[in-house]
């Protein structure tokens, strides 16, 4: 069954709604290109939008009630809100998950390095990426660094219109005959996704007949002096020595703002969209609640570490979800183990994440009946995985057709498909991770082009269907 487009349906004031969440969206991408930005930006629109930490109910033994509206995080890194409805909390939430990583270059522990007088900085990649595709690109550097006197500086540097930018080197095509000759994955290797950060030597003190003075300015630069020079830039603007590098998160990320994309500006293009632009719309369906009370406790869940196999503190395999939601039950007068069980079994969840878009360069890895296409609205699969399923949740047919009773009675544009061929390739999600309470979860979200690479094409149609799409679902 072919999906009709979704831009047919929509009048003057839906455009314009459309328009302004596509600019918000653009924004939001553009200014949070790492999962702690992601974090600290949903935890402050949450308290604009009257949302509580529950660090601070807990302390204070505050009791929650319907119309709650509590925010948690993990390390800065993840973050978790709760709306709480008219109904128990035992009788079952509606959830929406999404991830807010994405692939990118990490800067390793002992990252320094100068050779032929170029300072260097050796990174790890991160996630699936296409490690051919990050050199010859403006880069941006984003992070933390943590000091042990306890501080946390703050680095970002390569987005404001004055600063610097970064990049990985490539080859002239004039030397490059036995590199094109390899495989696309050895074309560039992991190793070689080397940062260039500097080419000018530490300058040398004046001389002022001071022969200590001068060996000192010596020693200060020693072999390596445009590494010293990088370094000594580093301590006079955040305060920076070579050995805070052992506890920083520094994540190399494509430098520049997402943009309309089109003649007819129909479409995003930015880096990080698999899988921001879901988080992005799971969290302002959750904020347009606003004050009602939904039936069921709504709730919106970003985590990190889902590009790496959702490990970690701050990952959804993590206890962070059923922790949190065991302490909000607790304030709400539900405590208890049995109690907390039936609430996540009796639970429904949309796991938001990215499908891949039917792209007419690469038909051959999709299959047309059963692709997700630009244009066409929110995208249900039923199951991801690889080869026969590995790996996926697998939505039940009750759970598929409640969806789409939902999707149907809001009017949502949807449309349902599969990760390209069989046996073509595949991938996977969080969904899995939620389905181990027995809860029902499907994975939904928003078809990309160019996923995984620095820059990722999206439909602001799919934006818009994909928010209106998760706010019913919050609202059933």
């Amino acid at each position: 069954m072919e999906r009709d487009v979704a831009w047919k349906n929509y009048d003057e004031a839906a455009l314009d709604e459309l328009e302004a969440l596509a600019a918000d969206y653009i924004d939001f991408i553009s200014e949070n290109k790492t999962e702690r930005e992601c974090a600290t930006a949903a935890i402050a629109a949450a308290e604009d939008a009257g949302y509580d930490s529950l660090a601070d109910l807990i302390a204070a033994g505050t009791p929650v009630g319907p119309g709650a509206k509590v925010w948690a995080c993990a390390q800065g890194k993840a973050v978790i809100l709760v709306h709480v409805g008219a109904e128990p909390l035992s009788e079952g939430l509606n959830i929406l998950g999404a991830h807010i990583d994405s692939p990118r270059l990490d800067i390793k522990q002992n990252p320094r390095s100068e050779a032929a007088a170029f300072a260097l900085l050796d990174t790890h990649y991160y996630g699936g990426v296409e490690i051919y595709q990050w050199t010859a690109l403006p880069l941006a550097l984003h992070g933390v660094v943590a000091k042990t006197d306890g501080s946390v500086v703050e680095v970002n540097i390569g987005d404001d219109a004055g600063d610097p930018v970064f990049c990985v080197t490539d080859l002239l095509p004039h030397l490059g005959a036995q590199q094109m000759d390899k495989k696309g994955s050895k074309v560039v290797e992991g190793e070689d996704l080397d940062v260039l950060v500097g080419n000018r030597p530490l300058p040398a003190t004046e001389a002022n007949g001071d022969a200590d003075a001068e060996e000192a300015s010596a020693n200060e630069a020693g072999k390596d002096p445009v590494k010293a020079h990088v370094l000594a830039l580093l301590a006079d603007k955040y305060g920076i020595t070579e050995e805070d590098f052992l506890s920083a998160e520094l994540e190399v990320v494509p430098a520049g703002r997402a943009r309309d994309l089109g003649f007819d500006r129909s479409m995003v293009i930015g880096y990080g969209q698999d899988d921001r632009v879901c988080a992005y719309t799971s969290l302002a369906a959750q904020l347009a609640l606003g004050d009602d009370v939904p039936a069921r406790t709504a709730v919106c869940v970003l985590v990190d570490k889902e590009e790496i196999g959702s490990v970690g503190a701050s990952g959804m395999a993590s206890m962070f979800f059923e922790n949190t939601i065991a302490e909000i039950m607790a304030l709400a007068g539900e405590e208890g183990a049995l109690a907390l069980r039936r609430a996540l079994t009796r639970s429904r969840m949309l796991s938001s994440d990215v499908s891949a878009g039917f792209d007419p360069a690469y038909a051959s890895v999709f299959e047309a009946k059963n692709s997700a296409y630009l244009g066409r609205g929110l995208v249900f699969n039923k199951y991801t995985g690889a080869r026969g399923k590995s790996g996926s949740n697998d939505a039940s047919a009750e759970y598929v057709a409640q969806v789409r009773r939902i999707m149907d009675d809001a009017a949502v544009s949807f449309q349902t498909a599969e990760l390209g061929r069989v046996d073509a390739g595949g991938g996977g999600t969080i969904a899995y991770i939620p389905a181990k309470y027995g809860m029902d979860v499907i994975d939904s979200g928003v078809p990309v082009l160019s996923m995984h690479s620095p820059w990722e094409v999206t439909s602001k149609a799919d934006i818009y269907e994909a928010r209106r799409g998760y706010e019913a679902f919050l609202r059933a």
